[in-house]
């Protein structure tokens, strides 16, 4: 789990984030998993016609350490980052079914951030949703 640190008490300045990527042997395990599905895709004779030289990581990238080391200077997000204040009620969870910061009184969250696991499209519709969503308990809790 990576973590985001408030750098000053000034709301303007940008928080150290450290998204702590492949930090857990289960972490690298399935995005190892998931470059050898993508490759045994790709190597099926139906896509000979369409598909080219794999450019990256390249196909002299065999091993789990050779695969690691590539990872370790190509892997980025998707600028969609979810789940860095997560709705639940285990000790994991920042925030409750109504978008309530656990222990703290009077403040919620209501961004992509508490979006438990990534939607499986574009975050925007989601984001806009959990917004509404907020106005609603607001509004109906005055």
């Amino acid at each position: 789990r990576g973590s985001i640190i408030l750098r000053s008490s000034n709301p303007r300045e940008q928080p150290a984030i450290h998204p702590n990527y492949h930090a857990t042997k289960s972490d690298r395990n399935r995005i190892i998993a998931g470059i050898r599905i993508v490759r045994d895709i790709i190597g099926q004779d139906c896509f000979d016609e369409y598909r080219g030289k794999e450019l990256s990581p390249g196909p002299n990238k065999i091993s789990d350490d050779e695969l690691l080391l590539w990872l370790r200077s190509a892997a980025m997000t998707t600028f969609h980052p979810v789940g860095t204040c997560r709705m639940g009620n285990d000790a994991m969870a920042v925030v409750d079914e109504e978008l309530r910061v656990h222990g703290l009184s009077g403040l919620r969250v209501a961004d992509a951030s508490v979006m438990p696991v990534i939607t499986s499209g574009n975050t925007n519709a989601p984001s806009i949703m959990i917004g509404e969503q907020l106005a609603t308990f607001m509004t109906e809790n005055q």
